[in-house]
């Protein structure tokens, strides 16, 4: 696995948008308001083309000029690190126009993201071995005041470790309705809801602490689903090429409701993505509300729980924030003792 080098002081940070970009509100203004923040803090940024393009279906232009704008970015080597503007719905489409052999090759650099994102940042390690950081898109940083996960993300750019470690834990509580509108473009995170961790080994729930180890990976299920048995599929030689190590599979779902989750789940475990696991970190879904007796927990569990492997879900990640920052393609020790959960993730 490659790790690229890390943001130094007064670095410069890249903004690209291969995916929605930041042409209306509220992502405008947080996203202006991002980069000034940030260019405070003493770093040099510079933008993508499409970072406040509006012409596309789902992503801020076409496929080709977004596919363009990703390989420019990667190859450029003017910026110290890569945030995507936004989440979408077709980042898909571009994936032709990205070519991952030559990112391969080339010098790495960080790139975060999520949702819509997974399509690069699942890609980036399964196809190129190079790690990247599921996490807040650009227009996050812009929120005033900072929550505390988002210097956990620009401490993961910076490369901010504890004895040679990125050491997360769970926040607090949890938004359940945001109240970032046109009219209120810059407000933090709305937290009502206390962190509530539920965890399985199997199909069993436990109040035992749990630890586990294996190499991160996974993101957003709308997007890896889409993703499966096309030519960028590359998951189960991944999953074999580092089946010493083991998978810690990180997922959650925006769109999906419970059956199609469960739909999602048993197409991963059919294609042969989750012979090597060790465990798995299911974030809040957006969308969970049981249907037809099936709930979230029997929506993933159904496969996850025939592992016979840890199960932990309602972990901060993914759509409903904050979410801890995760780095894709990192060895990771998890630690979850009651309500509390760890993750240390090493570069290596």
């Amino acid at each position: 696995m490659r790790y690229p080098k890390f943001l130094p002081d007064g670095g410069t940070i890249g903004y690209l948008a291969p995916s929605c970009g930041c042409a209306v509100e509220p992502y405008k203004s947080a996203f202006r308001n991002a980069v000034q923040k940030l260019g405070n803090m003493g770093y040099q940024q510079i933008f993508g083309p499409n970072c406040f393009a509006n012409d596309g279906v789902g992503i801020s232009s076409t496929p080709e000029k977004c596919g363009r704008e990703v390989m420019d970015s990667f190859l450029s080597g003017k910026a110290d690190c890569l945030i995507s503007c936004g989440g979408g719905e077709l980042m898909c489409e571009i994936l032709p126009y990205v070519d991952f052999e030559k990112l391969a090759q080339a010098d790495p650099i960080w790139f975060m993201g999520y949702s819509d994102n997974t399509n690069l940042t699942h890609l980036l390690a399964t196809m190129a071995d190079t790690a990247s950081v599921y996490g807040p898109c650009a227009g996050a940083f812009g929120m005033e005041p900072w929550h505390e996960s988002l210097q956990d993300a620009l401490g993961i750019l910076r490369g901010n470790m504890t004895a040679g470690r990125f050491v997360l834990e769970g926040y607090d509580k949890w938004e359940k309705e945001s109240l970032k509108g046109e009219e209120n473009p810059l407000a933090p995170y709305h937290l009502t809801e206390p962190r509530r961790i539920c965890s399985f080994v199997g199909r069993e729930r436990t109040k035992e602490p749990l630890r586990f180890e294996g190499r991160l990976l996974g993101g957003c299920m709308d997007c890896l689903v889409n993703l499966l048995g096309t030519r960028f599929d590359r998951t189960r030689e991944f999953t074999e090429r580092y089946g010493k190590d083991g998978i810690i599979w990180f997922l959650e779902a925006c769109d999906l409701n419970v059956f199609a989750v469960r739909r999602a789940m048993w197409q991963m475990e059919e294609a042969g993505w989750f012979g090597n696991v060790r465990g798995f970190l299911f974030g809040r879904p957006r969308n969970g509300e049981q249907l037809m007796n099936l709930d979230a927990y029997d929506a993933v569990l159904e496969v996850a729980g025939s592992k016979n492997v840890p199960v932990i879900m309602d972990v901060d990640l993914g759509h409903l924030p904050p979410m801890m920052p995760i780095v894709t393609g990192s060895m990771a020790e998890v630690a979850v003792k009651g309500n509390d959960i760890r993750v240390e993730m090493r570069c290596i």
